[in-house]
């Protein structure tokens, strides 16, 4: 089946920010509860020695707790690692939250563009679940951006488009429902639109299952990166691995060494 982009209701701007907000933080409490990233660990470790960094910065980090567990996981090797966490529209509230539990991290509360980061902004670029949210031409410009500025990129999805995926996707809203009093910083209003008005449960079930159908493909990341200008100059590596139940697609980036 190819590649279908629906719409997901984070995207969109007249979607109440405290409500997306609500969602990101479940996927960021569930990949952390679950260790959905020890895979990527050696991944990372690698990257960041190939382009000789010990700085991430996190592109469409959403609420960017979700990378607490692999910050713990890398920091036993690299305990000088820094985390900047960066997104289009910033969860301010959920970035605090995050550098109050390791002071690693830090975070930009201006608004970042995936496709056209700031110069000054030197390190590992990383993308966790979010490449998908962007159609081909922009997904484009993402990668090409990171080439032209000669830093090393890392993306990772954790679904695909299978039954495999949707079917975790389809039984989220209880998931969203058991975990909720769990997630933190608490917020009353979490608990309004879960329980009473049950937004978040429906809403998750929706971009989850899309999510799914927007995912790209190992073979049309290759497509992607084929249609890039000065590819040549950089190690690309593209593949699917296992993580638990899940499958974990990423795409690897590094300047190939003088």
């Amino acid at each position: 089946m190819g590649r279908i982009h629906l719409f997901e209701f984070e995207d969109q701007e007249w979607f109440p920010s405290n409500i997306r907000n609500y969602g990101t933080d479940f996927l960021q409490f569930l990949s952390n509860k679950t260790k959905l990233y020890k895979p990527l660990v050696p991944i990372i470790y690698k990257a960041l020695k190939k382009v000789k960094s010990n700085t991430i910065i996190d592109l469409a980090s959403g609420g960017g707790g979700g990378l607490l567990w692999l910050n713990s996981e890398l920091e036993k090797t690299i305990p000088e690692l820094n985390i900047v966490l960066t997104d289009y529209s910033p969860n301010i509230s959920a970035f605090k939250y995050t550098v109050e539990q390791s002071d690693n991290f830090s975070y930009l509360s201006t608004s970042v563009d995936a496709k056209k980061v700031p110069e000054d902004l030197k390190g590992l670029r990383t993308q966790f679940l979010s490449l998908h949210h962007f159609r081909p031409k922009d997904a484009l410009k993402i990668l090409q951006n990171g080439v032209n500025s000669k830093n090393g990129i890392a993306v990772f999805e954790a679904q695909e488009r299978s039954v495999q995926s949707l079917i975790p996707m389809i039984f989220s809203p209880i998931s969203v429902l058991f975990t909720t009093p769990l997630i933190r910083p608490f917020k009353w209003g979490r608990l309004v639109f879960t329980y009473l008005i049950p937004i978040v449960p429906i809403f998750v079930l929706w971009d989850g299952i899309v999510s799914c159908l927007r995912t790209y493909s190992v073979k049309e990341m290759h497509d992607l990166v084929n249609q890039l200008k000065n590819k040549e100059h950089f190690n690309w590596e593209i593949n699917r691995l296992k993580s638990g139940p899940s499958i974990v697609l990423y795409l690897l980036v590094t300047p190939k060494s003088n």
